[in-house]
């Protein structure tokens, strides 16, 4: 059985938990998040908590998924999601522009990423970017994306790479 569906979420204050048939709508002050449950969870809510259980026995596995799931929702709607991508290269910069973050990778053109709706992304430096989010999901692939555009290269490190990612470092071809 599942440790993490047995565990309650508590809903923070200032966050709204509603639950009508198999959708669950959070609301908080970071916007407005809804799912659908799968149809073997219940989910019942009794004040300013959350509590799951499994219509069988062979389905605690996706209950503790769906639990995760409204958790990191509620947790998204109150503080928000955020991870941080650094730029190491000589010439590689970042600038966000409203819905847009204009990249210069070293390729011979720059590299336009239109951000998505729910996504705010701030370059506090130019060789840095955050991206931040209501949803954890939606962040970390927006974060996976800008990454795509040039993934750090074992040799010189050079790359759009996690803010705490380590890059294994390879030796050069001896002669």
């Amino acid at each position: 059985m599942s440790r993490v569906a047995k565990k309650p979420i508590t809903v923070p204050s200032g966050t709204e938990v509603k639950i009508s048939g198999r959708s669950v709508n959070v609301k908080g002050p970071k916007g407005n998040l809804n799912i659908d449950l799968h149809e073997t969870v219940n989910v019942a809510q009794d004040g300013e908590v959350l509590n799951f259980t499994a219509v069988t026995d062979a389905s605690w596995a996706m209950t503790g998924t769906m639990r995760s799931l409204v958790n990191n929702m509620v947790t998204g709607v109150s503080e928000g999601f955020e991870k941080k991508l650094t730029l190491i290269g000589v010439g590689y910069r970042a600038k966000a522009q409203g819905q847009s973050l204009n990249l210069q990778l070293g390729f011979s053109h720059p590299v336009d990423y239109a951000v998505p709706e729910g996504i705010t992304i701030e370059t506090p430096s130019q060789t840095e970017i955050l991206v931040k989010g209501a949803d954890k999901q939606k962040v970390g692939q927006v974060s996976a994306e800008i990454r795509a555009y040039r993934p750090p290269e074992p040799y010189k490190g050079k790359g759009v790479r996690y803010a705490d990612e380590y890059v294994i470092r390879k030796e050069a071809k001896k002669k």
